[in-house]
C-alpha cells in the first residue's frame, strides 16, 4: 500500500499547484533582486529615443507581450505592435527597424524562431531586449538586452509563475520607462505578493466555481482593456489542461458577429477590470443578461454582485494596468480544478512540450 508522501508524489497536478503557490514569492523576488536590473536596462534604453515598440512572443508569452502593448500604448503614448514572426523566418522579409524596440518574450528563451526574429530585428538596427526566465538562453545571447524575470525552474507544462513575473517585470520596465522612479507607484506594486497569497488562499471558492464547468463542451472568456490579454491567457490555460475548447474575444470583437452563438446555456466567464476597461465592458455585459447567458464574473465586489455567479478580486486601490497580474490567479486555479475533476493531470497535457520549437 503506498504511503502518504509516495500519494502526494503521485497527485495529478501537484507540480502546477506548486508551482501556483510559489508566485507570491516570485513576485517579492523581482520586487526586491529584480527591479533594480530592470530599472538600468530601462534607462539605457530610454536614453536610445526609441520610436516605437514591437514584441515578439509565443504562446503564453505572447498574451504578456499583449498586455505590454497595451503598457506601451497608454502608459508611453507610444505606438505598440506584435510582430509576426513568418515574415523574417519563413519570407525572409527584411525591415528598417532602426530605433525600433523590439522585445522578445519567453520563458525558456530557445525556440529556434524566437531567436532567428531577434537576430534578424538586430541586424535591421533595432534595439533588441529578451524577457526571459533563463538568462544562458540562446534568445538572451543574441539581445543587446536581457530581463531575467526569476521565477525559477518552472517543471509543470501549463506555465503560471513564469507568466505573472513576466507581467510584473514588463509593468516595471515600462513604469520605468514612463518616466523614471515614482515612490507612490512603487508602494501600490509592492501590494502585489500579500494580494497574491490572499487570492490563493481562496481556492476551495474557486473548486466551487469549476463545479459549473466540469461537463462543459465549451467556454467563451472575455474582456476589455488591460483584462483582454488575462482572458486570452485564462483560455489558454483552461485548453491546455482539461482540453475544454475556450474561445477568448475582446468584448467589442464579442459583439461583432460571435454574440450569436451565445444562449442560456452557454457559460461565459467575464474578466471585468476595475476601472475603464471594466466601464467599456459594461455594454457587452447588458447583452449577454439580455441573452440568458450563464455569466460568471471575475472583477470587483460590484461586478461579480451583478452577474449570476464569480470570484471577487480585492482591486481597490490597485491601478487598473497592475490589476493583470491578480485576475489571472483565480483562473490559473479554475483551469486546475476543472482538470481535475474531469481525472486528467494537468501537469502532463497531451502532446505537449515544456519547451516547444517553433521554425
Amino acid at each position: 500500500m503506498p504511503t502518504e508522501n509516495q500519494a502526494e508524489q503521485h497527485r495529478p497536478g501537484r507540480t502546477m499547484s506548486a508551482e501556483m503557490a510559489q508566485q507570491p514569492a516570485v513576485l517579492r523576488r523581482i520586487l526586491a533582486e529584480g527591479a533594480p536590473q530592470i530599472h538600468r536596462t530601462a534607462d539605457l534604453i530610454a536614453a536610445r529615443r526609441p520610436r516605437f515598440v514591437l514584441l515578439t512572443a509565443r504562446g503564453t508569452s505572447d498574451n504578456a507581450a499583449l498586455y505590454a502593448k497595451y503598457l506601451v500604448e497608454v502608459l508611453l503614448g507610444m505606438p505598440a505592435g506584435l510582430t509576426s514572426m513568418s515574415t523574417t523566418t519563413a519570407y525572409g522579409a527584411q525591415q528598417n527597424l532602426t530605433d525600433v524596440l523590439v522585445v522578445t518574450v519567453s520563458q525558456s528563451g530557445g525556440s529556434p524562431d524566437l531567436v532567428a526574429s531577434t537576430r534578424a530585428a538586430r541586424e535591421a538596427g533595432a534595439i533588441t531586449l529578451a524577457v526571459t526566465n533563463n538568462p544562458a538562453s540562446p534568445l538572451a545571447e543574441v539581445s543587446e538586452f536581457h530581463i531575467d524575470v526569476l521565477a525559477g525552474p518552472e517543471k509543470a507544462l501549463p506555465a503560471t509563475k513564469t507568466y505573472t513575473a513576466q507581467l510584473l517585470s514588463l509593468y516595471l520596465l515600462v513604469d520605468r520607462l514612463r518616466d523614471g522612479a515614482d515612490s507612490r507607484r512603487t508602494s501600490v506594486a509592492a501590494q502585489l505578493p500579500d494580494l497574491t497569497e490572499q487570492i490563493l488562499a481562496r481556492q476551495a471558492e474557486v473548486a466551487r466555481l469549476a463545479a459549473r464547468y466540469r461537463f462543459a463542451e465549451r467556454l467563451i472568456l472575455t474582456s476589455r482593456g488591460y483584462g483582454y490579454p488575462t482572458a486570452k491567457e485564462a483560455a489558454l490555460k483552461l485548453m491546455e489542461t482539461s482540453y475544454i475548447p475556450a474561445l477568448s474575444f475582446s468584448g467589442a470583437d464579442l459583439l461583432h458577429g460571435p454574440l450569436a452563438m451565445v444562449d442560456n446555456v452557454s457559460p461565459i466567464i467575464a474578466v471585468v477590470p476595475d476601472g475603464r476597461g471594466g466601464q467599456a465592458l459594461q455594454p457587452v455585459l447588458d447583452r449577454l443578461r439580455d441573452r440568458g447567458a450563464d455569466l460568471v464574473v471575475v472583477g470587483n465586489r460590484s461586478a461579480v454582485d451583478a452577474a449570476s455567479a464569480g470570484f471577487v478580486l480585492p482591486t481597490s486601490g490597485v491601478p487598473e494596468e497592475i490589476q493583470p497580474i491578480l485576475q489571472i490567479l483565480p483562473l490559473q486555479l479554475l483551469a486546475y480544478e476543472i482538470t481535475t475533476a474531469r481525472g486528467q493531470d494537468p501537469d502532463a497535457p497531451r502532446a505537449l512540450a515544456k519547451v516547444t520549437e517553433t521554425h
